[in-house]
């Protein structure tokens, strides 16, 4: 017997780049995803609430998170302020229906912010059902050197926060044991973007199945549980050669993790990670959902 998870798989629209934010919604519609994680940027679309919502309404095609301008490239995307950009982001998220905020941790040069940051997402997140999600990350390299860029800290899971995003492709760049991370994680774990890597420097953000990360066993971890939030193809396409050869790296993405997402209905668990790969580990405690204990940086 084989039980197909609630979990619903989202297509991310920085996955089509440099096509434009309306060819991802035409793309996830047209290859089955259940729906979209807009990429807020420098494209004006994605940065477009009724633009967006346009979008959706013609492609049928649900928006299920918003990620916010986190990134060196939309800095001036939403106000130069960290905090005014993730408060349209909510908004946003609100409109749409969105479940849930994909958030960087903040660059170590944004000193007030990243010494705000985890009070301040808490703070946000009790005012809002929309899910903060907060995302691993990992340390710049050059040559044989380490940057430390991210602060508190490029691994979240030393921070207390209501909701992570893992990526498996930080996971692979970092260089770090994904599945000990998801660990860490708990039922804290929110919201999942899939990718794969080799642990290059690079932040790769392979098609699943195409590096060395455990993206199989996540899904099947995933789907052997109680995890409640989304998984979002976040693949880097920009060396296709063609529109088709990118429609078919994203076919074979959402085929990937629609077979492994389908589990025997036997192996169903209470965590939201636990699956035959974590028997051997310890129980993982129950982590509060009360306020925090703030580490001061």
């Amino acid at each position: 017997m084989v039980r197909i998870p609630d979990a619903k798989v989202a297509l991310s629209t920085a996955s089509v780049y440099p096509e434009s934010t309306a060819t991802a919604f035409e793309m996830a519609g047209r290859l089955g995803y259940d729906g979209v994680e807009v990429m807020v940027w420098t494209d004006p679309v994605s940065q477009d609430v009724e633009a967006l919502r346009r979008l959706s309404d013609y492609h049928h095609v649900p928006i299920l998170a918003i990620h916010a301008p986190c990134l060196l490239i939309t800095q001036r995307v939403w106000s130069t302020d960290p905090w005014t950009k993730l408060q349209r982001a909510r908004s946003a998220a609100e409109r749409l229906g969105a479940s849930t905020v994909v958030v960087h941790p903040p660059f170590r040069w944004q000193r007030q912010y990243s010494r705000d940051f985890v009070s301040g997402i808490w703070r946000m997140a009790d005012e809002t059902d929309v899910r903060f999600a907060v995302e691993n990350m990992y340390p710049w390299r050059y040559r044989d050197r380490e940057v430390l860029a991210y602060a508190p800290d490029w691994d979240v899971t030393k921070d207390d926060y209501r909701h992570f995003t893992v990526d498996l492709s930080h996971t692979a760049t970092a260089r770090a044991d994904a599945m000990s991370m998801v660990d860490r994680m708990g039922d804290r774990l929110g919201h999942v973007h899939l990718a794969d890597g080799n642990g290059s420097a690079k932040d790769e953000h392979l098609v699943p199945g195409r590096g060395n990360q455990p993206c199989a066993e996540l899904l099947e971890r995933l789907a052997g549980g109680s995890f409640d939030g989304h998984v979002v193809i976040e693949v880097n396409t920009r060396r296709a050669m063609s529109s088709a050869e990118r429609e078919a790296d994203l076919a074979e993405a959402l085929a990937f993790t629609r077979l492994h997402l389908a589990s025997s209905a036997g192996s169903a668990a209470a965590s939201p990670v636990a699956g035959p790969a974590a028997e051997s580990r310890a129980p993982l405690p129950r982590v509060s959902h009360g306020r925090p204990r703030i580490r001061r940086t």
